[in-house]
């Protein structure tokens, strides 16, 4: 696999607390150069980015991030809000106290809700599995197929742990035909990248991918 093929698959991310202006301009001008499928960044940044680079990027950003317990409401409007600055794509977070409660139908009516305020953008949705039983996982690749989501997506980055291969095969046997893999969290290697994608990914979250990719240092963060 050809590092270009991997960039290909890459969401380019910073999505630190803390992150400036400069960080970002550094993280898009990266992605552009690399053709990284997007980059992720906090909604603060979108309408920035979009007003800045057009369509030389593909924008995706985070809703209900990184815990997830917003309100369903809240969370849609944060699509509305992104879309109309220039997001292209959406990676939201499940309630995650909605899964621990066993309330697996709620969890699903929310996914369908927020992907219909995105229409026909993607809808990529975080089930952060560090935190998540098996059966709870297998409930969530259920609810995500049912809902017409675009992606399960298994960490936020922010969690105790990150993508693992167990979990992208568990997923794989229990999503729909309509539904793709992110792998995100931890991914800090080109072994790691090739993995995931061998498995069966279709998307990667990181911030690393150019740095190690391109043989350089990045600045972007540690997602």
């Amino acid at each position: 696999m050809t590092n270009q093929e991997i960039l290909s698959h890459v969401d380019h991310t910073q999505l630190k607390p803390y992150a400036t202006w400069e960080d970002i301009v550094r993280l898009c001008d990266e992605a552009v150069t690399y053709h990284t499928a997007s980059v992720c960044v906090p909604p603060c940044y979108i309408k920035r980015i979009h007003e800045t680079y057009g369509e030389k990027l593909n924008i995706c950003t985070v809703v209900g991030f990184p815990l997830g317990y917003s309100v369903t409401e809240a969370k849609v409007r944060e699509v509305e809000q992104a879309l109309a600055d220039g997001c292209n794509e959406i990676d939201m977070v499940i309630n995650i106290s909605d899964v621990k409660n066993g309330c697996y139908e709620k969890v699903e009516e929310e996914i369908r809700t927020v992907k219909s305020a995105c229409g026909q953008h993607v809808l990529k949705v975080i089930v952060e599995t560090c935190y998540l039983t098996e059966t709870e996982k297998i409930a969530m690749c259920r609810a995500v197929t049912n809902a017409g989501a675009d992606y399960i997506k298994t960490s936020t980055g922010f969690g105790t742990d990150g993508a693992t291969k167990a979990d992208v095969e568990l997923f794989l046997k229990h999503i729909g035909s309509n539904v793709k893999i992110k792998a995100a969290g931890g991914i800090s290697t080109k072994d790691d990248m090739e993995m995931f994608l061998s498995l069966g990914c279709d998307r990667l979250g990181t911030s690393r991918a150019v740095g190690l990719l391109a043989g350089q240092e990045t600045n972007a963060g540690e997602y």
